[in-house]
């Protein structure tokens, strides 16, 4: 008689390193995983599931305002509390076009404070990450601070409750602004729960597109440095001012290396 010889089926129990392991020193992104057989590691798994609750904490997550509002006020601006027409989070994140806009009662509080020349407007909003701008608004402002031009006047800094990026747009068009500069929460990512957007407009208004900002993101100190940001917030800055534009008119050469061209004329 033919004994039947059963198959087996061996599971494999050690991870296999992924050969582009050292490239994970560069970036935080999910790559050179491994595997176990067929599946991830059971660790990589679990950084996944916890990256995720951590996103999704962060939109719901509630801005500590009273503790931002104690440090702005410590680098000596004068601080105003403003709320979007998103009464909670669940109409904000329902409704965009509600975080876009000021409360009636809002607007009106702006329009009664006393009318005075503004070059330069800073908003700070919640956005889609509160935990973004709790642990990034204050240190950015305090670098923006250390670079800005003393010959710009700057109004008060307008901390927005439940904003979108539009919002920023009403507030320079009250305080009549030349220019506003918005810090807000980005939408987080699954390695990136905390960051910080920043937006230019010039000439804000009601209507204005994101065709007319200019925006810098991630910024964090596990992307761009507050320094670094502030610097090419700062070089756009000065050139929208003098060109009078901002957005896809103005191109951020913060970083390009401008060529003397009567250089070889003195080494001559």
């Amino acid at each position: 008689m033919t004994k039947e010889i059963q198959p087996t089926l061996k599971l494999s129990t050690s991870t296999v390193q992924d050969p582009w392991v050292d490239l994970k020193q560069f970036t935080r992104a999910r790559i050179a995983l491994g595997r176990v057989g067929s599946s991830l590691p059971t660790k990589e798994i679990l950084d996944f599931g916890m990256s995720h609750a951590m996103a999704r904490d962060a939109v719901h997550l509630a801005l500590d305002i009273d503790t931002l509002q104690s440090q702005i006020e410590s680098l000596g601006f004068e601080v105003l509390k403003l709320h979007s027409r998103a009464p909670d989070r669940a109409s904000y994140l329902l409704r965009p076009d509600w975080g876009r806009r000021l409360n009636g009662q809002c607007a009106e509080m702006i329009k009664a404070l006393p009318q005075q020349k503004i070059d330069i407007s800073i908003v700070i909003g919640d956005g889609l990450s509160s935990l973004g701008v709790q642990k990034h608004a204050a240190p950015m402002l305090r670098a923006i601070q250390a670079a800005m031009s003393n010959e710009w006047k700057i109004g008060p800094v307008v901390i927005a409750s439940q904003a979108r990026v539009a919002l920023a747009d009403e507030v320079g068009e009250l305080l009549s602004s030349r220019m506003v500069i918005l810090l807000i929460g980005e939408r987080p990512g699954l390695s990136s729960p905390d960051s910080l957007g920043l937006y230019l407009t010039y000439q804000p208004k009601v209507g204005c597109s994101d065709a007319d900002r200019n925006c810098i993101s991630n910024v964090r100190p596990e992307g761009l440095s507050y320094e670094a940001a502030a610097k090419k917030l700062i070089w756009l800055a000065k050139e929208s001012m003098r060109l009078k534009v901002s957005g896809v008119a103005l191109k951020d050469e913060s970083d390009v290396q401008h060529i003397d061209v009567d250089e070889p004329k003195r080494l001559a």
